[in-house]
């Protein structure tokens, strides 16, 4: 540490000596460079400008008109839909269109007013929603029923009105864009010409023009048909009333490029884009005046910087001494860190290669000491870990002997069915047994396991005890090391049913309480006084009789070294009154980084504060 502060030290005096050249000529060369680049910028900026609005004025109108094709072209496969899939499916003289009509309309019904389906001398087939046809309504002598009458496989579609077809309950009148066009109709195998009408919401094509229509600056786009005739214009309201005009049928003559024109004294810049399938041409409209604002703008920008330049020259000296200081203060305010105990600092590399080389360095020490100490703590881990893994491998196949004579008995005395539920209970309960080699799994797991073994044992003991299982809904998330209840049924079967005169019970209950779960197992059987009972978690357990050899100083053991030394075993006995074993562990919800941070050993402590540091 002295030979670090002295290398400091010296450092500092080096740099006082080179301030006063590093000032002067940084100064004179930032100030020669900001006006030359201020003017190149301007220079620059005035060229790319131009490009760049005639730019972006294509992109908005391009996707505009892709949004605006895409909605059409879904249109065309409604009316496609409706036509292949069930017009030309149907014979209208036995069949009906309604129920295919209206269910293509209810999917499509944000997008739709209605669907209908005429003859070609105008008599209405189907429509959808189910309305009443106005009277003195001839829809032959309407546009789009022209238009589409005797053209076959051809889409047509009309400027936007407003729909008299059909009597509305609700007495709304609804602009709406046809699309149109004539279909072949069946009629009692006879074939003739009809029209397909979808009527779509004009209010969708008006939401999609009006997302385009958001800049400030005086750049707007709308939509005309090819001859000039306006669909959508963000002032249409204002050319309704003669308080604005647009040069619509100038525009309307336009290939799809990009043009200057003066309306009205007014030098504009206009993209003209055709929509497919109709016809109608998407228009851009960029005020000249709005490019020039901006170019004042950036002049103003320039000067600024140019400006802000020369204060900062005058300024340079102080920033120019604190910038060169800098690295030798972090560096020492990361030994002084380290210093007062802090064994992770964040060691400081950068400055000068003097500078830098001495931060590596000194991280470089840091982080092998951090490393020894990592070590230490793995080591520590891992040994617990393999205490851990030691109770576990205790579990012996003692059970599985007992169950497969069962079985084999069961068979020898044509007891089938038994047989095949005994086999069935026990590949559910091994398979839980097993999980996939984890040692940590959901409570709801656990039980399953313990029913299975219960439902086993009850066939092998002739149900000689009834077994009832209350376990709360929200517990079954949580986290539980395998193995635990099996033991406690065990012994409580052994040791509480074995003697027994009269019929035996077990309850196994389970519940949360604050957060904390608990699982008990309770028998009627024979008990012990409360001071025997408190020896078996001491490692003085009745020698096993029958048993799987998995203890109950095993399971405690288990859980305390999974979750902590406040978690574990609690007994509570009373001779000739039975015996209640209770479970106490933590609730942690089994997600797959809990159930891998529990498996590779953390207790319930590491789990939790690796939980928060997520969670923050």
């Amino acid at each position: 540490m002295k030979k670090i502060k002295e290398l400091l030290s010296h450092r500092r005096k080096k740099i006082r000596s080179m301030q006063m050249t590093i000032s002067v000529s940084f100064t004179l060369l930032s100030v020669c460079c900001m006006c030359f680049l201020g003017v190149m910028l301007y220079q620059q900026f005035s060229k790319k400008a131009e490009n760049l609005t005639v730019e972006n004025s294509r992109q908005l109108i391009n996707q505009t008109a892709i949004n605006l094709e895409d909605y059409l072209r879904n249109m065309r496969r409604i009316s496609d839909a409706m036509y292949y899939s069930v017009i030309k499916n149907t014979d209208i003289g036995s069949e009906s269109l309604e129920d295919a009509m209206t269910l293509l309309y209810e999917a499509n019904k944000d997008k739709l007013i209605s669907v209908a389906c005429y003859t070609n001398d105008g008599r209405l087939t189907e429509a959808s929603p189910i309305a009443t046809e106005k009277k003195g309504v001839d829809v032959k002598s309407q546009k789009w029923f022209q238009d589409a009458a005797g053209e076959l496989e051809n889409f047509h579609f009309s400027t936007p009105h407003v729909q008299n077809l059909f009597d509305d309950p609700s007495y709304r009148y609804y602009w709406v864009v046809s699309l149109s066009r004539t279909v072949e109709l069946t009629r009692n195998g006879n074939t003739m010409l009809g029209v397909l009408l979808v009527d779509m919401n004009y209010s969708s094509i008006e939401q999609l023009l009006e997302k385009a229509n958001t800049d400030t600056s005086g750049e707007y786009v709308y939509l005309m048909a090819s001859d000039g005739e306006i669909i959508y214009h963000p002032k249409q309201n204002l050319i309704h009333m003669g308080l604005y005009e647009e040069n619509n049928t100038e525009a309307a003559g336009y290939e799809d490029t990009t043009v200057k024109e003066n309306f009205h004294g007014e030098k504009r810049l206009v993209t003209v884009k055709t929509i497919s399938y109709t016809g109608w041409k998407l228009i851009s409209v960029v005020p000249m005046k709005s490019f020039s604002m901006g170019m004042t703008g950036m002049r103003n920008l320039v000067v600024l910087l140019v400006a802000l330049t020369v204060l900062a020259a005058v300024m340079l000296n102080q920033m120019v001494s604190a910038r060169i200081s800098k690295p030798l203060r972090r560096l020492n305010d990361s030994v002084k860190e380290w210093e007062a105990g802090n064994m992770n600092p964040d060691i400081y590399v950068g400055g000068s290669m003097e500078v830098e080389h001495l931060g590596k360095t000194l991280r470089s020490t840091v982080a092998q000491i951090r490393q020894l100490m990592d070590d230490i703590v793995v080591e520590q881990e891992e040994k617990r870990k393999s205490e851990l893994d030691a109770l576990q491998s205790q579990i012996n196949p003692h059970f599985l002997y007992n169950t497969l004579d069962s079985i084999v008995w069961m068979i020898t005395g044509e007891r089938y069915d038994d047989a095949v539920f005994m086999i069935t209970q026990l590949a559910s309960l091994f398979r839980i047994s097993l999980s996939k080699g984890k040692t940590v799994i959901k409570i709801e797991d656990e039980v399953k396991h313990a029913r299975n073994y219960m439902n086993i044992q009850k066939i092998r003991y002739k149900n000689s005890f009834e077994v009832d299982f209350q376990i709360e809904e929200d517990i079954l998330d949580g986290c539980i090391v395998k193995l635990v209840l099996q033991p406690l049924l065990e012994n409580a079967i052994y040791y509480g049913m074995e003697f027994m005169d009269g019929e035996g019970e077990i309850h196994v209950r389970g519940y949360r309480k604050d957060k904390d779960v608990y699982l008990e197992v309770e028998d009627n059987g024979l008990g012990m006084p409360e001071e025997e009972a408190a020896e078996l978690l001491n490692g003085k357990e009745r020698p096993h009789k029958h048993g799987s050899g998995v203890g109950l100083v095993n399971v405690h053991s288990r859980l305390k070294l999974r979750f902590g030394e406040a978690y574990g075993l609690v007994i509570h006995s009373c001779p000739d009154e039975g015996m209640m074993v209770q479970i106490h562990i933590p609730y942690i919800p089994y997600t797959v980084e809990t159930q891998k941070l529990l498996e590779s050993g953390k207790d319930y402590s590491s789990v939790s504060a690796s939980g928060k540091e997520g969670s923050e």
